[in-house]
């Protein structure tokens, strides 16, 4: 024999709500945007490790590591949007560098173009 709650001491979100169809909707969208920033990190810390290992010069090293930093700041924001406050996971499972998290979160001055 089971024995069943009654529906009005059901949880909320298991109806059928305009309110609850919609948070379904954002957090879709808000794990969608998490796999899209990781794939980001990822490509970022391949290009920053192949051209390395081909010897790239400091110019071309610099301006990698401030791209792959860019990427994995974004990556860590939208972890932290999804509720996942501890990023140790995320440098462990991606390989970030050190010279990488050391750079996380630096506003740089864009070159100044003259037109």
């Amino acid at each position: 024999m089971t024995v069943r709650p009654p529906q009005a001491l059901a949880p909320s979100f298991t109806k059928e709500t305009g309110l609850n169809i919609l948070e379904y909707e954002l957090m879709s969208e808000r794990a969608d945007a998490l796999g899209r920033h990781g794939l980001k990190v990822e490509k970022a810390l391949a290009v920053l490790a192949e051209r390395l290992a081909a010897g790239c010069g400091e110019g071309e090293r610099e301006d990698l590591l401030d791209d792959a930093a860019d990427k994995v700041w974004a990556f860590f924001i939208q972890r932290e949007m999804c509720g996942l406050r501890s990023q140790k996971d995320a440098v462990r499972r991606y390989g970030i560098p050190p010279e990488v998290i050391a750079r996380l979160g630096i506003v740089r001055r864009k070159p100044e173009s003259r037109s």
